[in-house]
């Protein structure tokens, strides 16, 4: 469960916030300009994850690809091979030969996340202080926001999530989500293009 709030997180990452000074909302303002632009997008991840009670880390690779504004794929490729696409409210989870479709309606947990990804797109959760208190800070080539989920689908899980932007583009380039357990995440996005064409079937659910 936990891997699909993270999937779902890196297409809300780049259109989330709530502005708090002047600095902030400009910071908020050009990202979420530059998502409303933003038709599609696609770049290569490395996802890290470090285990607190094992002093372990393991790391795996793999791609993404987002259409607006409900369709993502997030493709591991190692060490393993895992594909997740959501697309509607249709979740698709495929490894090896088996393929599991869900209804995120069915999932209070899928539904949120995704009811807040949708409002995103549209800007409407840039004014939703119910679902997370943000705060940001800026430096010479990048914009660090700090998300406390106020919703208690997420708080159960995260204790917070830190996304990183490239002041230059406005696209997020790393996630670091922390657990409640101690357990933390990094994705960081590499090479990544946005408004190119991107082929339907990438995000077919059968």
């Amino acid at each position: 469960m936990k891997r699909y709030i993270y999937i779902l997180l890196i297409c809300l990452a780049a259109i989330t916030g709530t502005a708090q000074t002047a600095q902030e909302r400009q910071a908020i303002e050009r990202i979420s300009r530059s998502a409303a632009a933003m038709k599609s997008m696609q770049a290569d991840f490395v996802q890290t994850k470090h285990l607190k009670m094992l002093g372990e880390k393991m790391v795996s690779t793999g791609r993404m690809r987002y259409r607006q504004s409900d369709k993502l794929r997030w493709e591991y490729t190692s060490p393993y091979a895992y594909t997740f696409i959501l697309n509607g409210n249709s979740v698709l989870m495929k490894k090896g030969n088996r393929s599991d479709v869900v209804d995120v309606n069915r999932n209070k947990m899928f539904r949120e996340i995704a009811r807040i990804m949708m409002s995103s797109v549209v800007g409407d959760c840039l004014t939703d202080k119910k679902s997370f208190k943000v705060s940001m800070t800026t430096a010479r080539n990048t914009c660090t926001a700090t998300l406390i989920p106020q919703k208690k689908e997420l708080k159960a899980v995260f204790t917070r999530i830190v996304l990183t932007f490239d002041s230059r583009t406005s696209m997020v380039t790393k996630v670091t989500m922390y657990e409640k357990n101690g357990d933390r995440t990094e994705i960081v996005l590499k090479n990544a293009k946005a408004n190119t064409a991107i082929n339907a079937a990438e995000f077919a659910v059968k």
